[in-house]
């Protein structure tokens, strides 16, 4: 049976996709009340076709009414005479269901209701079919299938590409926008021979040949060697690598190839490793926890916040939260080399260097700089999202959605410095959401050799341009071509789209890093008392500690048994643990109060909060309108009584976010700046918090 059988040319229908069964005149109930149309049941997906749709919108995926068939969680069927029944492949439906609610990954629920017009026969079918369909489920990019996706609007034409990093071309252009002197481009994995779940391409240092650097691979696990992932713009590195190999046993010569490789002979490198975080179990014990609290019925629970602490997700966003603090604040104080160290570098290790890079570079929070970012860290760098968000059947055990506690990390940000990016949470709740769409590339596969072997084939162009919503793929190619996911002119209509983007940013220094303040030029490494500069520390809960190479064969050199400083040390202020913020550093509060849960995202299964991914709920309207008016009448007043513009006394016009709102309450100080730690913000003229404290206008 097909779409176009069945009278349902609406719905565009994917390569290999056939319709297994269809049911009409149901009524989808959502909190944006009830819409009448058509649910289908195909090989790959449950979508529901509205029966009126506004003409000037066909989008390639409904995703508010359409779900992919791997990504449902439960599937219910209820009827007024039965109790509810949970269907599976192997379950016997024994009545004719009047509702089928459909609980997804992404905390979505989708309730379809029949109706009682003869119709029944056709209510049990789908919802068999559905229950049937699951078990063998089938993604587009099995079939060697090509996706023509032309259809639907993206953004404006002109604006920026995203990078892929797929080509040579992707990571020489986001080296030179780094300004990474002393760093290039290798091609030593272009045939994943060294590594195959590295990228094809690495930024390694200038001084080390490809002949050399070959010598390093064989002592990391995995052979995941140290790489360069960001530049800071005072000299400070970003590096991140897996665990060094317990059997390794390198000579005089790996000895010094390492050492280069991991900057640690002519400044002091820190190796961060992630034993702080949560491990991938407890993010997947968290996950399910919170996805049981946040159903139907479980929130009217009067301990219900009592358990969600008990879930430990938000305990879990609060250490990564503070492990990024400490990196970034480590980098802008400080020149060294900062080693993100994990056994595999393929879960916690893109976590962390995202979330760092979203602290410390402006560019990293505009929209197109963060899906490079995601494509650079989470995707070429080979994070297995098959096995992490449940997408294979066959590896249960390794589920753990890292990506996912990413994104509510990100929000977390958002929430608190809601100026400083340049999208906003119907972004991140669309990309949420779309990490289970099988109708994209980009979470499809492992690796780039996987990518590169598998049903899929990126094109030979690795940066999407939006040109009129196309994907154009390199013509020439008979292989299987599926849209990334920033793609979203694929889904989302040009008003849609329109949301993602804040109008509220303020861009400041976006671009290259010649446009930071150029008098932030960090602590030189002589301040660096008590250590050489060639020493190896270990950064472990804000503290520095000096830390030998696990080398088991060699001495260790006199400089790495020198006493080395702490975090306290890296602010000129004494007693703080945390150095004044150079110009573009967010430091969030990760204390108990301000880390909240993602109620937009988690609670949309609950049928008095449920609302589409773009639209908030009316009590979130009136709050959002209500602080929107709040700034007004303080702007307004400002605006009465502001001195003239040409005045030399008139101070700086920075806004603290939560004292325009009425969040933040403490003394005036004209002129200075205050830190409101509650509130993850900086205010200027006054605007200052209790729990801040003073610093120069430098900061």
């Amino acid at each position: 049976m097909s779409a176009t059988r069945c009278g349902l040319s609406a719905l565009p229908v994917l390569p290999g996709e056939v319709v297994l069964e269809a049911a009409r005149e149901v009524r989808h109930r959502g909190g944006g009340g009830s819409v009448r149309g058509t649910l289908l049941c195909t090989n790959v997906r449950v979508a529901f076709v509205p029966g009126a749709q506004p003409p000037s919108f066909s989008p390639f995926l409904q995703s508010d009414y359409s779900v992919a068939l791997r990504c449902i969680r439960t599937l219910v069927a209820a009827s007024s005479f039965t109790k509810p029944t949970v269907l599976t492949a192997s379950s016997t439906l024994t009545f004719i269901p009047e509702e089928l609610a459909v609980f997804c990954q992404d905390f979505r629920l989708l309730r379809f209701h029949f109706p009682e017009n003869g119709l029944g026969l056709q209510a049990f079918r789908v919802a068999n079919a559905i229950a049937e369909a699951r078990e063998t489920a089938t993604w587009p990019g099995d079939s060697r299938s090509h996706v023509d996706a032309t259809m639907g609007d993206d953004e404006e034409e002109g604006s920026p590409p995203t990078l892929l990093f797929e080509s040579l071309q992707d990571w020489e252009r986001e080296l030179q926008r780094l300004g990474a002197v002393g760093w290039r481009v290798s091609a030593v994995n272009e045939r994943f021979d060294m590594a195959a779940s590295l990228p094809r391409y690495l930024w390694v240092p200038s001084t080390l040949l490809d002949h050399d650097l070959k010598r390093t691979f064989a002592h990391f696990q995995e052979r995941r060697v140290a790489r360069l992932c960001w530049h800071h713009p005072n000299g400070s590195d970003l590096l991140r690598a897996a665990g060094f190999h317990a059997a390794s046993e390198p000579g005089s010569e790996d000895i010094r190839c390492l050492e280069v490789l991991l900057g640690a002979g002519c400044r002091p490198c820190v190796l961060a490793d992630t034993a702080e975080l949560p491990s991938p179990p407890d993010i997947q014990l968290a996950h399910l926890r919170l996805q049981a609290l946040c159903l139907p019925g479980a929130a009217a629970d009067e301990k219900w916040l009592s358990a969600l602490e008990g879930t430990r997700w938000l305990e879990h966003v609060r250490a990564c939260l503070r492990k990024a603090v400490e990196v970034a604040s480590l980098l802008a104080g400080k020149w060294c080399s900062v080693v993100l160290q994990e056994p595999s570098d393929r879960d916690l290790s893109c976590l962390l260097a995202s979330l760092v890079q979203l602290l410390a570079d402006p560019h990293a929070r505009t929209l197109h700089g963060f899906q490079s970012l995601v494509q650079r860290e989470w995707v070429a760098a080979g994070h297995p999202f098959p096995q992490r968000l449940g997408l294979c059947r066959d590896s249960p055990r390794e589920e753990s959605p890292v990506f996912l506690l990413f994104l509510d990390c990100t929000w977390q940000l958002l929430r608190q410095f809601p100026a400083a990016f340049g999208f906003t949470e119907a972004y991140l709740l669309a990309l949420h959401d779309s990490t289970f769409l099988p109708y994209c590339s980009t979470f499809l596969f492992s690796c780039q050799r996987q990518r590169g072997r598998g049903g899929v084939q990126q094109p030979r162009t690795q940066t999407y341009t939006p040109v009129s919503g196309r994907w154009d793929p390199s013509p020439g190619s008979s292989t299987c071509r599926l849209p990334p996911v920033w793609a979203w002119g694929l889904h989302y209509s040009r008003q849609q789209q329109a949301r993602f983007w804040n109008p509220a940013w303020d861009a400041g220094p976006v671009g290259t890093p010649d446009a930071v303040d150029p008098q932030n030029k960090g602590t030189p490494a002589s301040a660096w008392s008590g250590s050489s500069s060639g020493a190896v520390l270990s950064l472990s809960k804000g503290s520095l500690t000096p830390q030998p190479f696990p080398w088991r064969s060699g001495r260790l050199p006199p400089r790495l048994l020198r006493w080395a400083p702490s975090l306290e040390t890296l602010s000129d202020r004494g007693g703080d643990r945390i150095p004044t913020p150079p110009r573009g550093l967010l430091l969030p509060c990760a204390a108990g109060p301000s880390v909240r849960l993602w109620r937009r995202c988690y609670l949309r299964g609950l049928p008095e909060a449920q609302h589409g991914r773009l639209a908030p709920c009316p009590a979130l309207l009136v709050e959002e309108l209500a602080l929107l008016q709040d700034r007004l009448c303080a702007w307004q007043q400002d605006r009465a009584h502001a001195e003239p513009a040409s005045s030399p006394l008139a101070p700086s016009r920075q806004r603290c976010v939560a004292a325009i709102g009425g969040a933040c309450r403490g003394p005036r100080h004209p002129g200075d700046v205050a830190v409101c730690r509650g509130a993850g913000v900086i205010a200027t003229e006054g605007e200052g918090c209790t729990e801040g404290r003073s610093l120069p206008d430098a900061a």
